[in-house]
């Protein structure tokens, strides 16, 4: 056998990987996002899709436009038929965002902080500082240790679902700047990372997957008898029936009739005076009186 027709038949012994992959639906975590969607991705195996990365903006997540430039991080853990599970593993500030804040004429003071959550999980924080003016090199390390200070104690005393929230909605960040405030006036404070190192405890409040899928499927029912019924009336509404137009052709006939018979009347205020009394000759009624009379005369 030839070199080419040995290879093209090796090719067609081959097996197809795309068709052999499906689509599995990525799932937020429990707490707090309830096993919320937010992708899809393919594998061939569900072995393959463990420890696989999956990253989105803020706002997407939660629908808070003033987070566009937050980028959250999850990790898939767990395969539950067509349900990629996850944890949140930190999020990052997209570094366009940080270039914009950061100018020649205003300090920066930013720092790593290692804290251990109240319930057990190892967790990095990067704090970052924007002062409105240059500042002394003594000031910047006061800043930083009062800021250490708030986020060891902050996360000491708080979970790691706390500690998330606590990051993501700017609460961290405002306990900062009313710290560090105090040596200097800061124009900005970002918590620009934070990673989880090591897991500790995980809680298990909330719905269950099985009831999140309950759920879904309730409302995608009835979603679909609303839509059938809708069309339902609009067809309806397009067709109307017998009974509905007879009333409406009889009362077209009214209408037709009455300006007929406003037509056949003659118009008395228009006439003069003279042809006024021609007509009340021909009637056989009297004739004196003015034009006023006269009209309400022919009127009887």
């Amino acid at each position: 056998m030839a070199k080419g027709a040995a290879s093209r038949a090796a090719a067609r012994k081959q097996r197809d990987k795309w068709k052999s992959k499906r689509w599995y639906t990525i799932r937020a975590p429990r707490n707090p996002w309830f096993f919320k969607v937010i992708g899809e991705t393919m594998a061939e195996e569900e072995s393959v899709l463990i420890g696989r990365h999956y990253e989105m903006l803020q706002y997407e997540l939660d629908g808070d436009f003033s987070k566009m430039h937050v980028k959250v991080q999850f990790r898939i853990v767990s395969v539950v038929g067509d349900d990629a599970l996850t944890e949140f593993i930190g999020h990052e500030m997209l570094k366009d965002h940080i270039r914009r804040q950061v100018r020649r004429d205003r300090g920066k003071i930013d720092d790593t902080v290692d804290v251990v959550t109240d319930d057990g999980f190892y967790v990095r924080i990067k704090p970052l500082m924007i002062s409105r003016n240059r500042i002394k090199a003594s000031q910047k390390q006061e800043m930083r240790a009062l800021a250490r200070d708030v986020i060891l104690k902050i996360g000491a005393t708080s979970t790691w679902i706390d500690l998330q929230k606590a990051s993501l909605d700017g609460t961290l960040e405002s306990k900062i700047k009313e710290a560090v405030s105090k040596i200097h006036p800061v124009r900005g404070v970002m918590i620009r990372r934070t990673q989880l190192i090591q897991a500790g405890v995980v809680t298990q409040d909330g719905p269950t997957l099985d009831e999140i899928r309950e759920q879904e499927r309730a409302e995608s029912e009835a979603s679909t008898v609303f839509e059938a019924e809708d069309s339902e009336f609009d067809e309806e509404a397009e067709e109307p029936s017998e009974e509905e137009e007879e009333p409406e052709s009889e009362a077209e006939r009214e209408a037709a009739e009455e300006p007929e018979a406003a037509d056949d009347a003659p118009d008395y205020p228009s006439m003069t005076v003279v042809q006024l009394k021609d007509l009340l000759r021909e009637a056989g009624k009297p004739v004196s009186g003015n034009k006023a009379e006269l009209i309400e005369r022919l009127k009887e």
